[in-house]
């Protein structure tokens, strides 16, 4: 476990009163007795509509329709870049009945935030899919590319507002590895951190800030309607149903999925670890998962039990090193 930090004190408090919020899910009473296939609660560690919560909906939805478990619920405790949830989740006990969705964006923030509760903490299930950042302008902006904006960042680095989700997730490592792969000082960037999405296109839109990064899909639909314009995807090759070269085809040697996956809370039986694998990779296989990577432009990365473990160990310190490198 991390060394705790002065800068979440708070947090355990705050953790300590949405604990009671996450038990009492459960209405009717207690779990006891309950398991995985009779009752599965999903906490999204965010508040509704962001990704980690669309995500949680889609497989809700897909556990549902697969009739692969009786009564798939979501939860949502947001706050701090998803480690307040993640705080709560390692506190709830052996608990095979609840599952929490986390990705990318959560790793950044257990550095950044001093987070005394790592992944490590949990016990990892699947990986399911990724997805991608994309760098976008207004439709008015005069970059009209991608090297429109970097010679205009060369020239002022810090003149030029870019908006973005928390600090240390995945838009604002996006943007310093960027800059440092454009010739920039990630030192002399001017980013401002806004809660979600929704707030950096609404910030966007206003010309509060002139560069805005996030999950495609917050932004898909003003892209679609020709309100604002992309210009660079953070995928390693091109996506499938994204009409926007990537920043590896446009000479900036940058790649950055942003992961999405489940883990289950420390102290669950081999077995317990097993049955929710299988859960979790049966919903994989069904037509509405596969119809949610369609439409949401996810691509589909299963990985799970200890592989899925190493996985997190070594991304967690892959972003660890670009945070204390960048110096964010």
């Amino acid at each position: 476990m991390r060394k705790k930090r002065p800068v979440l004190e708070v947090l355990g408090v705050v953790a300590t009163l949405v604990l009671a919020a996450f038990a009492a899910v459960d209405a009717s009473g207690s779990t006891s007795g309950a398991t995985p296939r009779s009752k599965l609660t999903v906490m999204a560690p965010a508040a509704p509509g962001g990704g980690w919560d669309l995500a949680s909906r889609e497989l809700q939805q897909a556990l549902r329709a697969g009739s692969i478990v009786n009564n798939a619920q979501v939860v949502n405790v947001p706050g701090a870049g998803g480690t307040i949830g993640l705080a709560q989740f390692a506190e709830i006990g052996p608990d095979p009945t609840r599952l929490m969705m986390t990705g990318t964006v959560m790793e950044g923030a257990i550095t950044v935030n001093g987070s005394s509760v790592d992944l490590l903490d949990t016990t990892p299930i699947a990986r399911l899919a990724e997805d991608y950042e994309v760098l976008v302008v207004p439709a008015d902006s005069p970059f009209e590319t991608l090297d429109d904006l970097l010679a205009a960042w060369r020239d002022d680095p810090h003149g030029l507002a870019i908006g973005g989700g928390g600090l240390g997730g995945t838009d604002h490592l996006l943007v310093g590895l960027t800059a440092r792969a454009a010739g920039i000082d990630p030192a002399r960037l001017n980013y401002v951190s806004f809660a979600g999405g929704g707030e950096v296109m609404t910030a966007l839109l206003s010309h509060t800030v002139a560069v805005g990064v996030s999950g495609y899909n917050d932004f898909r639909d003003q892209i679609e309607a020709g309100n604002l314009r992309a210009l660079a995807v953070s995928a390693e090759e091109p996506v499938p149903g994204i009409d926007t070269p990537t920043l590896v085809e446009q000479g900036i040697d940058v790649a950055l999925p942003n992961w999405r996956g489940v883990v289950a809370p420390p102290g669950i039986s081999d077995a317990e670890r097993a049955e929710l694998i299988s859960i979790v990779t049966e919903m994989t296989q069904t037509p509405e998962w596969a119809d949610a990577l369609s439409r949401h432009r996810w691509v589909d990365s299963l990985l799970t039990g200890d592989e899925f473990t190493t996985f997190i160990r070594e991304d967690q310190a892959r972003v660890d090193a670009i945070i204390e490198e960048l110096g964010l």
